[in-house]
C-alpha cells in the first residue's frame, strides 16, 4: 500500500491517479527486466550453447553488458518502487525538491530533479 504522507519535502505534488499512472509504468518495467535477465542469463540449452559457440566474442560482451545494464536498470526500478511505498517517491535525492511529473513520466525510476541529473552529468 502507498503511504502518501511524509514528513519533509515531498512527493505531495503528485496525484493519486499520477502515482497509480507511474506504479504501474514501474512494474511494467520490474517484469521486462526480470524477464530479460532470465533471457540473458538463464540455463543455456545444447542448441543455444552451440550457437553460442559458433557467436563472436563481441557478441558475446554485448550480452555480459546488456545483462549487467538490466540489472542495473532492475535496482533503480525496485528503488523507485521502495520510495514510493515510503512516501519519498518524486522528491529529489540532492536538492529535496519535486522532481516534475513529466520527467517521471519519462524516466518513472528518476532519483534527481532535471537541473541536478544535469550537475551530476556534468562533473562527471
Amino acid at each position: 500500500m502507498v503511504n502518501h504522507q511524509t514528513t519533509g519535502p515531498s512527493a505531495t505534488h503528485l496525484t493519486a491517479q499520477d502515482l497509480a499512472a507511474l506504479r504501474a509504468n514501474l512494474d511494467e518495467q520490474l517484469l521486462f527486466r526480470q524477464d530479460q535477465l532470465i533471457q540473458l542469463t538463464g540455463p543455456v540449452t545444447a542448441r543455444a550453447e552451440e550457437q553460442l559457440q559458433q557467436r563472436a566474442a563481441a557478441q558475446i560482451e554485448v550480452r555480459v553488458k546488456l545483462a549487467a545494464s538490466a540489472r542495473m536498470v532492475l535496482a533503480d526500478v525496485e528503488a523507485a518502487l521502495r520510495r514510493m511505498d515510503e512516501g519519498s517517491y518524486g522528491t529529489c535525492h540532492l536538492c529535496r525538491h519535486p522532481i516534475d511529473l513529466q520527467r517521471l513520466t519519462i524516466v518513472p525510476q528518476a532519483r534527481y530533479c532535471t537541473r541536478c541529473q544535469q550537475a551530476k552529468e556534468t562533473i562527471r
